[in-house]
């Protein structure tokens, strides 16, 4: 059942059962840390296809749900579905299957600061696949190349990389196995206003390229503007809304509303004031006409 306090926007919900596919479900899920409850009956959803920007203040829990999701910390109560499968239910073979499916970029990258950018891509097939270290290496390349790193990155350790190259090796990391669904953690913190960009058009291009479900839980409003399809927001130790950059700009919600419509949002369409921006030709910028001599 959907919380009382939680909107649903209608164009963020399937107009027919069925017309959508759910790739990642969570429901009535709760995670507390001893006394401590951080989320209390939350409910998600996540479409095939689709970027879906998970936002919210700072410690309300946005990455214990994404550790949550992926069995990292353990959570009191909930049900949660990936592909369709019930993961408290299957098996542990078919649980192994499942997390080949997953592909995640940590903060700050969480390469093995002791291994290359080779061996690092390499870990997951090390883990999950009996492959000959030749076509490890050409796998391995070939991340490197999909992410937009020069070849010769490849045999760098970590302490050799930019922070822009870190989240670029983490991201090939994370595309080791060919996924189906990625979860980014703050993929664009630490990155100047360019490289941001960069990295955001990146994931853009391989959803595109690769089909994938993108999972980012951010806090950059550019990100959520320029590749987003959809937004979530955590509050209240659960998702208050979710839906399109409207919704959010709709929503009747404090918080929400100094987020999206905060001085840092300025420069979010449907902020700026349009007759503001038309300025009369014959004025300067302040306002004033301009005289003949000039």
């Amino acid at each position: 059942m959907t919380p009382p306090d939680r909107i649903i926007p209608e164009s963020a919900a399937p107009n027919h059962p069925g017309e959508r596919e759910i790739i990642l479900s969570a429901r009535d899920v709760c995670v507390s840390f001893g006394d401590n409850l951080v989320l209390d009956h939350l409910d998600l959803d996540v479409y095939r296809g689709e970027i879906l920007g998970f936002v919210g203040g700072s410690g309300t829990g946005k990455t214990v749900l994404m550790r949550a999701i992926l069995r990292l910390i353990p959570r009191q109560k909930g049900i949660i579905r990936i592909l369709g499968e019930n993961y408290d239910e299957v098996e542990e073979a078919k649980k192994i299957k499942l997390d080949m499916r997953l592909g995640v970029l940590f903060q700050h990258g969480a390469l093995f600061s002791s291994l290359t950018v080779r061996e690092n891509i390499q870990v997951p097939m090390r883990e999950y696949l009996d492959l000959p270290q030749p076509l490890m290496d050409e796998l391995a390349e070939l991340k490197v190349a999909m992410v937009g790193l020069a070849p010769n990155a490849t045999d760098k350790y970590p302490s050799e990389l930019s922070g822009g190259m870190i989240k670029r090796a983490a991201l090939a990391r994370a595309l080791a196995l060919d996924p189906d669904l990625v979860f980014l953690d703050e993929p664009t913190s630490g990155l100047d206003p360019i490289g941001a960009a960069e990295f955001d058009e990146l994931i853009a291009q391989l959803r595109d390229t690769l089909g994938l479900t993108v999972y980012m839980v951010t806090h950059d409003l550019d990100s959520l503007f320029s590749v987003c399809d959809r937004i979530a927001v955590l509050g209240k130790k659960r998702v208050l809304v979710e839906g399109t950059i409207d919704d959010m700009l709709s929503f009747d919600d404090p918080w929400v509303q100094s987020y999206f419509q905060g001085k840092r949002a300025r420069m979010i369409p449907g902020r700026i004031d349009k007759q503001e921006t038309k300025q009369d030709p014959g004025q300067n910028p302040a306002g004033s006409k301009k005289s003949e001599a000039e």
